[in-house]
This record gives structure tokens, C-alpha cells and sequence, in this order.
């Protein structure tokens, strides 16, 4: 497990900001690491890199496939390259990620900024709802959404020190701090960030301070719910699932993306293998955002604390029924 590097983002941070000042304060001890920009280095906070380190800096202009591209070029001859854009523009560049990096199984890692709901007044046609969906199903890609500005900077190391293809989140709007200075990350791994019995709720990037408030909700009615963080959304902590599983009986996922193909999928197929339980899917239903403020629009399109509250109580009739 990594130790938090020292610019480690603040509180208030977002999480492009914290994946920057990592980045940047990392790249001493990784003198092969370049880093890849399409003219936006000020929206996914590689600007910190940029000043930092100019001479690994590689500006491709608006050209997302052709960065993607060069990207598994770098890698084939020894480069660590680290490609920057936002989620919207990655889908937009599948075909060179899918051809150049993973079926090659290049070591390249692929972050994207303003995720979801998170790009708020931009719209629904920035908003990137089906990326995780998207990178999931390519064979060999690792798919991570951090939950803070303190786990995020620990997955910018983890996945440096990570031999494979990656595609991780990052987030545009000042980020909720959940975790401590002693939070610990690892690839693949999940942990249980509140005890509980009657119900598990799963949640990744930021769907994980909502689902804890959730959980405060549910509470005050008497209902134990158990919160998982899940940031590796693939592969999956199985067997943390399977656990769950047997002590809850129940699940909700929640996460900022469309209910089809993320989190709640990966979720769901784990689940079917190993001890099948009723589960109840917070997301984007099928449909494409709206303008607004993302905290408002959390609420308005279904993915905030009441809605995840909500689908508790739904599971929970569930599994009651089940049980009788």
C-alpha cells in the first residue's frame, strides 16, 4: 500500500486538483513519466505538471484520438505516459485506447476530468455518463473512481506503480473530504467505511459522501447500513462483495454514471457468481443530464442522499419478502 505524497490536496480541493499537485510532486521518482494534454491542462489539473515539469509536457492540441494513439507509441518504447482530457473526450478516442493501449497491452493510464454529473452548467452533452461503462468492457483495462482528494492522490501513485492500462476518474467541483491522513489504497480492494447489518450500500467516487449521509438518514430510522467504498470498480473486491453478501442480505450502488455498465453492473455480476442478493441501482436512469449545479442536480436526476436512502428502503422490503 502507498504512503500519501507530500502535496497531497487540501480539504476543499477538487479531485483534478489533488491528481495535479500528486502528479507533479510524484514525477522525481518516475524520470520515464510524461504527461499527455489535449489544450485543457487547466481543467484536469495537469497544469501543476506543466509548471513544474515543462519538458515532460506534451501538447497534442484538440486531438484526442491521435494523443491516445501516441500514447501507447510512447509506452512501447519504455515512456510512462499519463493521458489528460476530459471523460467526455476519452469516448471520442475508445477506438485508439482500445487498439493502441489495452490490445497492446501498453502501460498507459488514462484520467479524465469531469466525470458524470459533475460538469454541471456545461450540460448533458458533457457530461460523460457512460465512460466507466465504456473502459470497463475493454479487455485489460484496470477502471478506478476515487472518492477524495486524499484517496485520489494515493491512486495517482498506485496506478504509476501499476504494470497496465488504466482509466481513472478525477472530478471538477471541490470534493468532500472523507478520508483521514492514514487512508491506505490498493488496486482492486474495497473497504467498509461504516458498520452495518441490515443493508450494504456500495459507492464510488463522489456517490461516497453522499451514500454517507444517506446512511445518517437511515439511521434515524433504525436502519444499520453498512458503507462500502469501492474505488476499482474493475476489477472488483469480490470477495468483499460475497462477504457483504452473506452478513446484509441487501445492496444499493450508487454512483455518478448510468445505471447500465458501471459500478451497480459490476456489482450485479460479482454478486450472480458468487451468492446472489436483491439489489437496488442508483445512477442516471438511462438518460443524459441537464444543466445545473452538479449538487442540485444529484437531487433532481436521482443520485443524491435521499434517493440512495430511498432505494434502501426499497431492498429492504425486498428482502423481506424474500425472507418470508
Amino acid at each position: 500500500m502507498s504512503e500519501a505524497p507530500q502535496l497531497i490536496g487540501s480539504s476543499g480541493d477538487s479531485l483534478r486538483e489533488s491528481f495535479g499537485k500528486a502528479l507533479s510532486s510524484l514525477a522525481s521518482d518516475y524520470p520515464n513519466l510524461v504527461v499527455l494534454d489535449a489544450d485543457i491542462a487547466g481543467g484536469t489539473g495537469v497544469h501543476h505538471f506543466r509548471k513544474s515539469h515543462p519538458d515532460r509536457f506534451l501538447q497534442f492540441g484538440i486531438a484526442e484520438q491521435n494523443m491516445m494513439a501516441a500514447a501507447g507509441g510512447l509506452a512501447a518504447v519504455g515512456m510512462l505516459p499519463v493521458v489528460t482530457t476530459f471523460a467526455v473526450f476519452c469516448l471520442r478516442a475508445v477506438e485508439q485506447a482500445r487498439l493502441s493501449i489495452a490490445y497492446s497491452a501498453r502501460n498507459v493510464k488514462i484520467v479524465a476530468s469531469h466525470p458524470g454529473l459533475d460538469v454541471g452548467p456545461d450540460g448533458g452533452s458533457a457530461q460523460a455518463l457512460e465512460d466507466m461503462a465504456a473502459f470497463r468492457a475493454i479487455p485489460g483495462m484496470t477502471v478506478i473512481s476515487p472518492a477524495d482528494p486524499i484517496e485520489m492522490a494515493l491512486a495517482t501513485k498506485a496506478v504509476l506503480d501499476f504494470d497496465g492500462p488504466v482509466y481513472m476518474r478525477t472530478g471538477r467541483s471541490p470534493a468532500t473530504r472523507v478520508f483521514g491522513d492514514d487512508h491506505r489504497f490498493e488496486i482492486g480492494k474495497g473497504q467498509i467505511v461504516r458498520p452495518g447489518s441490515d443493508v450494504t450500500l456500495v459507492a464510488c467516487g463522489v456517490e461516497l459522501a453522499r451514500t454517507l449521509s444517506a446512511a445518517g438518514m437511515l439511521a434515524r430510522d433504525g436502519i444499520q447500513a453498512r458503507v462500502v467504498n469501492m474505488p476499482t470498480i474493475k476489477p472488483i473486491d469480490a470477495e468483499l462483495l460475497e462477504c457483504c453478501a452473506e452478513e446484509t442480505g441487501a445492496f444499493v450502488t450508487a454512483e455518478d454514471h448510468n445505471v447500465y455498465g458501471g459500478l451497480g453492473g459490476a456489482v450485479a455480476e460479482a454478486l450472480a457468481k458468487a451468492r446472489p442478493a436483491p439489489i437496488e441501482f442508483v445512477g442516471l436512469n438511462d438518460r443524459f443530464g441537464e444543466s445545473g449545479e452538479p449538487t442540485e442536480l444529484a437531487e433532481h436526476c436521482g443520485i443524491g442522499a435521499s434517493a440512495i436512502a430511498a432505494a434502501a428502503h426499497r431492498v429492504l422490503e425486498r428482502k423481506r419478502r424474500y425472507a418470508a
